[in-house]
C-alpha cells in the first residue's frame, strides 16, 4: 500500500485526530486542537468518499485546520492567561 492511499482511509484521519488531541493534552499550546478538529472533519469527508485526490485532501485538511484554529481563537479570546494583578491587600481593613 503506497503512502498516498493511506490518506484515503477514514480511520487514519480519525487516529490522527485522536493523536493530535492527546498531544494537545500533554503540551497545551492551543495549536494542536485546531489540527485535531481538522483531522476529525477529514475523517467524515473521506468516509463519504467526496475527494480521492491526495493533494486535494492535504489542502482541504490545511484549510479546515486553519479555520478551526481561527474559530477557537475567536471563541476563547476572552480567556486571559496573564497573571492577576492584586491592588488591595486582603489583610488590610
Amino acid at each position: 500500500m503506497d503512502p498516498a492511499s493511506i490518506l484515503q482511509i477514514w480511520w487514519v484521519w480519525l487516529s490522527a485526530a485522536l493523536a493530535l488531541a492527546l498531544i494537545e493534552l500533554i503540551a497545551p499550546a492551543s495549536i494542536f486542537l485546531g489540527f485535531a478538529l481538522g483531522a476529525l472533519a477529514m475523517a467524515g469527508i473521506v468516509a463519504f468518499g467526496a475527494i480521492t485526490n491526495t493533494s486535494a485532501l492535504l489542502a482541504l485538511f490545511a484549510g479546515l485546520s486553519l479555520g478551526a484554529w481561527i474559530v477557537l481563537k475567536l471563541v476563547f479570546k476572552s480567556q486571559s492567561s496573564g497573571a492577576r494583578i492584586v491592588k488591595r491587600d486582603i489583610n488590610e481593613g
